[in-house]
């Protein structure tokens, strides 16, 4: 026979249990990124931090952009960091010119009826950019995209070294030639991982290279940045998107995640991409002492 003190201490436990099982499933999240240094980074940063908080994590790292979107989506990824521009473009498929804020509230809104939430984003902009080393007489006279694309329209051969995605994105090369009205042709343009277009552009291989904006190879290159004189590319605010059945589940989420993007803008995050891309050092070893040094591990 069950005592009521008895049953009072079964039902504790039960309860007990019940909370432990549930913390258990809501703490085991899923980070996913892209595959280049800077969302590796920011992903590396993430998992330090929820692992911190006690958080079981899994990595889903170096995915392409529409399927780290459809993982997000489909629940196999938690959280990864976007960029507005991105989602505004490709997923929504809006592509009137808007402010940074009104870029961000906009994803903010349409992305929310997917069950997804941006949070507060940081003021990393890594904007397209195309770049273009000094002293090649092929480019030297080319300071502008409007110079580039009067160039390409006097069909003068410069070999263009970009990413896979970049020319079938709207937000990209199509956007591009649309507003300043010229083809670059097939011949000119060859696609290969972004990690290879600072080689290409270094050993003479292409004449001008689409980068990151915020990359560190930029400045430890002395490369040059063409001027978007016409405003082509739009704004890309760097900010950690979540599903929110998981932030619901754990609202200390975003307190966590906005500390970090808080602390990350251009110049740092040149700075951190640099420590790997040209620095040789581990992103996993350049996320902790990042992280340390802002007081966020």
């Amino acid at each position: 026979m069950i005592t009521l003190s008895r049953f009072k201490s079964l039902a504790l436990a039960g309860l007990l249990s019940l909370s432990v099982s549930q913390a258990a499933i809501a703490a085991d999240l899923t980070v996913g990124s892209k595959n280049f240094t800077e969302q590796l980074l920011v992903a590396q940063m993430t998992t330090q931090i929820l692992e911190k908080m006690g958080h079981k994590v899994k990595q889903a790292d170096g995915m392409g952009t529409n399927i780290v979107r459809a993982a997000l989506e489909n629940g196999q990824v938690d959280v990864y960091w976007e960029y507005t521009g991105t989602s505004l473009i490709n997923f929504n498929k809006i592509t009137e010119r808007m402010s940074p804020e009104a870029t961000y509230n906009k994803v903010k809104e349409l992305d929310a009826a997917k069950g997804l939430v941006w949070l507060a984003p940081s003021k990393a902009n890594n904007t397209y950019a195309l770049a273009v080393r000094k002293q090649n007489p092929k480019t030297d006279a080319i300071r502008t995209l409007s110079d580039l694309a009067a160039a390409y329209k006097a069909g003068k051969p410069i070999v263009m070294a970009a990413t896979a995605e970049f020319p079938r994105r709207e937000d990209g090369l199509l956007g591009m030639e649309k507003t300043y009205g010229f083809e670059a042709g097939r011949a000119n343009v060859r696609p290969m991982d972004g990690g290879l277009v600072y080689a290409a552009l270094q050993n003479g291989d292409a004449d001008i290279a689409v980068v990151a904006a915020t990359d560190g190879r930029i400045a430890a290159m002395d490369l040059v940045l063409l001027r978007d004189d016409k405003q082509t590319f739009p704004h890309y605010a760097l900010a950690p998107v979540v599903r929110k059945v998981i932030l619901d589940a754990n609202p200390t989420i975003r307190g966590a995640l906005e500390a970090l993007s808080a602390k990350l803008d251009d110049a740092t995050m040149q700075r951190l991409n640099g420590e790997v891309d040209v620095k040789k050092i581990p992103i996993k070893d350049v996320a902790t002492k990042f992280l340390k040094e802002q007081g966020l591990l």
